[in-house]
């Protein structure tokens, strides 16, 4: 494989932007260039006038609809590929990009169901293209410093989480008119369900429960704007979240064990630094963690995969993982009686010394036709 080098930098990977929404923009591609690995090569949109317009932001040549996108992997012009396209188009676009040998960096959650998950994975192991699920937190300071906390057995045995994932989501935005692949369980819920799996390192074995309620304030089209839901972890030890499309915005988590508790918030977010409340046994302690670069930071750690040819963690299987949780709840929605949890055996989990990444901040400039989700 040819690599692009830059002066001054050495080889850095050559990525196609696929799909041009607002968090490609706001949060992903204003960081790229400070990763010293990585640059932006192509982009990939049916808006003309985000192609153009990004084009000339940030000196990128090749612009393709989407329709044309067999043409870009077999242009010798990009490495990999970050896709950022609706969830339900994520393997539309990674499985080509995966056969034609070109690697593949995909926005949670990885698709839609199990199954196009495997198809994904399948095509991954087949050419041995690198696959990683976007999951930011695996590299988050904050987030790596609890899970360095709980493994070395600072809050003993834990025995359960709770988290609260909330946002006021505008009735214009897409995620409220494209039924429940792009409502709060699909969109919001990777979030603590990886949460709990990160933090517990094991996997949900059962949906002890999930409801959901739909507010018609909330404008949003045929799915539940707010659900609840409860996991049994192995150990008959217990999780819980919330997620809402109509909630004021808030992004809190508490996992306690019988020495002690560590709370978050904001736990999930990337515009801030991450804050900790700790209590062991009756020490209290806060700790506001510096704000980094969550987008860019996971991109350095990709690329540094693709030149060093190494594994990468979040893989595929991570991205299954919680897609598996998610459609056990889809079930419990609809049977409202309990379900059992198909089991995902991971090989690897996070690596809290080798994955931490710290990148400083970066501003987002005025998007291109794209907007925040959230209600003004």
């Amino acid at each position: 494989m040819s690599l692009a080098s830059a002066f001054g930098f050495g080889p850095r990977v050559r990525y196609a932007i696929v799909g041009l929404g607002d968090i490609a923009q706001e949060a992903l591609m204003p960081g790229v260039s400070h990763t010293g690995n990585s640059t932006i090569t192509a982009l990939v949109s049916d808006d003309p006038e985000k192609l153009r317009a990004l084009g000339e932001r940030y000196g990128v040549e090749h612009l393709y609809p989407y329709e044309r996108f067999g043409e870009l992997l077999a242009s010798g012009e990009i490495d990999a590929v970050y896709i950022a396209t609706p969830n339900w188009r994520h393997a539309e676009f990674a499985i080509p990009a995966l056969n034609a040998g070109i690697h593949v960096l995909c926005e949670k959650p990885l698709e839609i169901s199990a199954a196009k998950c495997r198809e994904i994975i399948a095509a991954s192991e087949t050419s041995g293209a690198k696959l990683m699920t976007a999951y930011r937190l695996h590299f988050e300071p904050a987030t790596l410093d609890a899970i360095r906390r709980i493994r070395d057995g600072e809050l003993g045995e834990l025995i359960a989480f709770s988290s609260c994932f909330a946002q006021m989501v505008d009735p214009a935005n897409h995620r409220a008119t494209s039924g429940i692949e792009a409502g709060p369980l699909f969109d919001m819920a990777p979030y603590p369900i990886n949460a709990i799996r990160y933090l517990f390192g094991a996997e949900p074995v059962e949906v002890v429960s999930a409801i959901g309620t739909r507010h018609p304030a909330a404008g949003v089209g045929d799915f539940d704007d707010t659900l609840a839901v409860t996991l049994r972890m192995p150990g008959d030890r217990f999780a819980q979240f919330t997620v809402s499309y109509f909630a004021n915005d808030i992004d809190t988590l508490v996992v306690a064990g019988t020495k002690g508790a560590i709370q978050m918030s904001p736990c999930y977010g990337f515009q801030n630094g991450l804050e900790q409340r700790r209590q062991v046994g009756s020490d209290k302690a806060h700790e506001a963690f510096r704000a980094t670069d969550q987008f860019g930071g996971e991109l350095r750690y990709f690329s540094d995969a693709i030149l060093n040819d190494t594994s990468v963690e979040p893989d595929g299987e991570e991205g299954l993982a919680d897609l598996v949780v998610i459609e056990a709840i889809v079930e419990a929605l609809t049977t409202k009686g309990r379900v059992a949890i198909e089991r995902v055996e991971r090989a690897r989990r996070i690596d809290p010394t080798a994955q931490e990444q710290k990148l400083r901040p970066v501003s987002a400039p005025e998007p291109v036709n794209a907007s925040s989700p959230s209600r003004d």
